[in-house]
């Protein structure tokens, strides 16, 4: 057996499977805008946008105006929040935010297994999966949390119990003792836990009527390894 310890009744076998260093990734992005005549505006929070046949004015908090041909709001969590800052854009193309935490727990010694495990996935989630970091400490996660706060980031020992429950579904050699909090991480949904799943809302001017603005709503965590194919969707989206 390709995972000895992986106890199940049938497997996808995904060889090109990988991780990504996220903040690298980020990096070289910022690079590639830079050496293309970009800039990076941090803290610049944007207090209204006007738009026009032409163009949109954005806003700043300090009131300095920036005009731009195209906009592309991918603020991720603040996403419809930000959506409803843009003069023009009818507020029912703007979903509303809920938040589903995913929390995660490191496990103490060596993984039994070679690759990433991947369980059937469940409502609202992936499940609680195996992957490993680039450090290559294993870890399980995320649960799903539904939670009123984006901030809530403090992940609960106490649901260490169901995460023992859920990993040996698929590794019933865990052991008691082996699993430890570690992060936590919130997904931006755009449908409630009582609505049929909703995600991955690209919504250009064909949409909303607004030209040159385009939001991306819902965009969980599987937009940072598509972010490069999202991000040439926008792209022929706008040149259309």
């Amino acid at each position: 057996a390709l995972e000895p310890q992986l106890e199940c009744v049938a497997a996808v076998h995904s060889p090109g499977t990988g991780i990504v260093d996220s903040h690298a990734l980020m990096l070289a992005l910022q690079g590639d805008l830079e050496h293309a005549g970009g800039l990076v505006a941090l803290n610049s929070p944007l207090a209204l946008a006007e738009s026009s046949p032409s163009a949109i004015t954005l806003i700043a908090g300090d009131g300095t105006p920036l005009r731009a041909a195209t906009v592309v709001n991918a603020a991720g969590l603040q996403a419809p929040a930000l959506a409803l800052k843009f003069a023009g854009l009818d507020a029912r193309f703007v979903p509303p935010s809920y938040y589903a935490k995913g929390s995660y727990f490191t496990l103490s010694g060596r993984s039994p297994f070679n690759r990433l495990i991947y369980p059937v996935p469940q409502a609202a989630g992936l499940g609680v999966h195996l992957t490993v970091d680039l450090g290559g400490q294993a870890k399980f996660g995320p649960d799903v949390q539904w939670v009123d706060s984006p901030d809530d980031l403090v992940v609960d020992p106490a649901r260490g119990d169901a995460f023992y429950a859920e990993v040996r579904k698929y590794w019933p050699g865990l052991a008691d003792g082996a699993l430890h909090p570690a992060y936590a991480g919130i997904r931006p949904k755009i449908a409630s836990k009582y609505e049929a799943a909703r995600d991955f809302w690209i919504q250009g001017p064909a949409g909303h009527g607004v030209p040159g603005l385009v939001n991306l709503f819902g965009i969980e965590s599987p937009g940072l390894t598509s972010a490069l194919a999202i991000g040439e969707y926008v792209a022929d989206m706008l040149s259309r």
